[in-house]
């Protein structure tokens, strides 16, 4: 299993304080300290994870359950209508989130806000938020928003302005409980609904309509 590389400053502590208590005579206290600092290591795994299906098709961009899909405009994502469709992430999912379909990154800004909790409908309103719109070689735009939920302490987006890359690798992570909506054109067909659980990187979401 590998884990994020984020994971050392958290997880680090735990072990050192282990140590420290296993040797001044404190076993009971050193093994529960290495037990939390194992949780917290689960929190950050990056199962390898990919979907061989057609290249047309929208991948989830994060693990968790999907509580809400809905049409919106947004002129952040640019003309026209999305389905916006929001996966809530639990503290024991995984938290790596992974790039939806091939394209170049055209946007990506990040917005300082507060820490509701994710689940709350203005949550992608108030919340710490990045926002990374990636266009496909066919023109369309898809946008992905990482949103800090209310245990979350930090949105971390690797991609950058100009970036190219391919569906399915790694993107960031969001620290601790979260949200992150995926935004499609309205015209393109949406595979998931609410209640739904996925998998990023391997589930498919959404596929554009056929000719």
């Amino acid at each position: 299993m590998r884990f994020a590389p984020e994971a050392w400053p958290f997880v680090s502590p735990f072990g050192i304080l282990a140590v420290g208590l296993a040797a001044f005579g404190r076993p009971g206290w050193a093994g529960a300290a290495a037990v939390v600092g194992f949780l917290v290591l689960l929190f950050f795994r990056d199962p390898n994870r990919r979907f061989t299906g057609d290249s047309a098709v929208i991948v989830a961009p994060a693990d968790g359950l999907i509580t809400r899909v809905e049409m919106i405009e947004d002129p952040e994502l640019g003309p026209g209508r999305f389905h916006r469709i929001v996966t809530f992430l639990s503290v024991f999912d995984v938290h790596v989130q992974r790039t939806p379909a091939e394209g170049e990154v055209v946007a990506a800004r990040y917005r300082r806000g507060r820490k509701v909790a994710a689940f709350r409908a203005d949550a992608a309103e108030v919340n710490e938020k990045h926002l990374t719109v990636l266009r496909r070689d066919n023109g369309d735009t898809v946008g992905i928003a990482q949103i800090a939920g209310l245990l979350a302490r930090r949105v971390v987006c690797d991609l950058k302005l100009g970036d190219r890359r391919p569906r399915g690798e790694r993107m960031g992570l969001i620290k601790f409980g979260s949200r992150v909506d995926l935004m499609v054109p309205a015209s393109y067909t949406v595979l998931v609904k609410k209640g739904d659980r996925v998998r990023n990187g391997e589930t498919p979401m959404a596929r554009p309509a056929t000719p």
